[in-house]
Formats: C-alpha cells, structure tokens, sequence
C-alpha cells in the first residue's frame, strides 16, 4: 500500500512541472490608464514591488507556510521585482501602451528534499504587457457635469523567461489578449472621484482565463490624489491546488485561481513638469488556489514632449 501512495504521489509531482502560477501582469492601479498622455508626449515611467505571503488557501482551505530560521527570521513566499512602464500619445484619442521588467520568487516551505529548509528562487523577464488605447470621452465638469472619463484599451501579455515549473512563480507566463474598460468620475464635494477598472484577459496558452474588477475612490488634494478600494481576481476554469505529505505541492494543469484585496496608494503631480510619484500597496484578504499577498511597491512617471490639444 505505501509503494502505491509513494508512486501516486511521484506522479502527481511530476505533473506539476505543467503548472501555471500567480496573476502578475505589469499594470497601472486606480484606472490611470483611463488618462493619455498628450499628443506626441512620451512618459517614461520605472516601478519597484515587493510582495510576501505566510499562508496559502489550497481551494479554499487555509495552510499556513510560515519557515522559521535558526536566526529567529520568518520566511514566506517572496516576489521582488521591477519594471518600465512607457507610453506614447498618439493623438489626444489614441496611446500606446508597454511594460517590461524583470522578477524574482523564493520560498523555503516547498523544499521537500532540504530538511533544513534552504531557499529555492526562479527569476527572469515578467510576462510583457503591451496595448493601445482609446479615450472615448474625457470628463469636463464645467461643460458636461455627468461625464466621465472613459477609455477602452486592447490589451496582449508575452510570456516571461522565468521558470513556469516553479509554484508560486510569479506569472502565468501565458500568451493573452486582454479587453479593457477604464473610468474615473469626480462627483461630490471638490477633489473626490470614482474609478473602475474591468478586464478579461483571455490567456492563449494556459486555458485557464481571468477576469479583473477594481473599484474604488480617490481624493485630490492641490498635487496629491489619495486612492482606496477592492480588487478581484477570478478565474473562469481550472482546477484545485493540493498539499501533499513532506511538503510537496500540486498544481493541476488548468488552476483555478481566485483573490480579493483590498489595495490603497498616494501620489504626487508635480505642477511645472507634471512628473508623478507614488506608492501602492495590496493585501489579498480572501482566495482560493492563491497565495496571500502583501504588495507594497513606489512608481516614478515622467512625461516627455508632447502638444497640448488647442
């Protein structure tokens, strides 16, 4: 009877070496994309994340997988990564859209071959975010009070150079195309807007398609703009994560990897320049087949040229 668990279980180790991991596509927070660049204006941009994680939901059942060294440090599952986020207007309707950067994820909970609970990472290129977009209106609250700003945005993802046989590897390292909706609306007493985010993101090589909804509020103040509000990551199919003994993890072919968060920031415009700096942060309150996140990260967007509409 053990031979037959030993050989179930090294089967479904080595189906893992199929798995898909973690959303983390490069993406703009509090629906900032719904803004273009002005015409012929370039904005270089360069953002810095950091996230960790102490427990898992495998389903929706709670493990905590918390590593305690020697030296008295806890360890989690961590991402550290950075990236340049561009864009270019291309006429005050039309803006170009890339990001590219460079990841890395460790853990010591999974080492099911190192009793002493040694470090195992992958890194390389993040999936590459890449699209255009439309503003098919832009809010004029002394014209038009009840219009918003409204952009819809044809969105691709190029998968990563990390390794994908990697659990909690930080992407899903699939090919995708991803329709977009964005909106931001002041309403209310001076400075206090809405924004909305919607995406489905159709990933071409793994199967296992997602949806993304954030919605939140945001305060301007002169040069500041305060941002709070919830995020949710579903996925339309797939399958369940399963621990097994000494360790090991399974991923299924397809995961069904769902979370929501609770995610806030600030930032700064400076007025002559209008170069932006800000700072976001993301905790994943509830998942299943997830890991649960805390990001914290800081953005610098400088804009570049450009002609204002006349």
């Amino acid at each position: 009877m053990c031979r037959y668990k030993s050989a179930i279980a090294t089967l479904l180790t080595a189906a893992a070496t199929t798995l898909l991991a973690s959303e983390n596509v490069p993406h703009a927070p509090f629906a900032q994309w719904a803004d273009l660049p002005e015409r012929g204006q370039f904005v270089a941009g360069l953002v810095y994340q950091e996230s960790e994680a102490y427990h898992i939901w495998a389903k929706n059942t709670y493990h905590n997988v918390t590593v305690r060294a020697a030296d008295g440090e806890d360890y989690g599952i961590d991402i550290n990564q950075g990236y340049v986020p561009l864009q270019f207007g291309l006429t005050e309707k039309w803006a170009l859209d890339l990001s590219v950067g460079y990841t890395t994820v460790g853990w010591r909970y999974f080492s099911n071959h190192s009793p002493d609970f040694q470090p195992e990472s992958t890194s390389g290129l993040m999936d590459v975010s890449f699209g255009v977009r439309y503003q098919v209106c832009k809010e004029n609250l002394k014209d038009s009070p009840w219009r918003p700003t409204l952009t819809l945005r044809a969105g691709a993802v190029l998968p990563g150079a990390y390794e994908q046989a990697f659990p909690f590897a930080p992407g899903n390292r699939s090919a995708a195309i991803e329709p977009e909706l964005l909106l931001r609306k002041h309403f209310g007493w001076p400075g206090l807007g809405f924004y909305n985010d919607s995406l489905f993101r159709w990933n071409r090589t793994t199967h296992n398609d997602e949806y993304i909804e954030a919605v939140g509020f945001f305060q301007q103040i002169k040069g500041w703009e305060l941002d709070v509000g919830y995020r949710r990551l579903g996925t339309i199919q797939g399958e369940d994560i399963r621990l097994l003994p000494n360790r090991e993890i399974y991923y299924p072919v397809m995961i069904r990897e769902n979370s929501d968060s609770i995610e806030a920031g600030f930032s700064f415009t400076t007025s002559k320049r209008h170069f932006q700096y800000g700072f976001y942060a993301r905790d994943v309150i509830g998942g299943v087949n997830s890991d649960g996140k805390f990001w914290v990260g800081g953005y610098v967007n400088l804009p570049l040229g450009g002609k204002k509409p006349e």
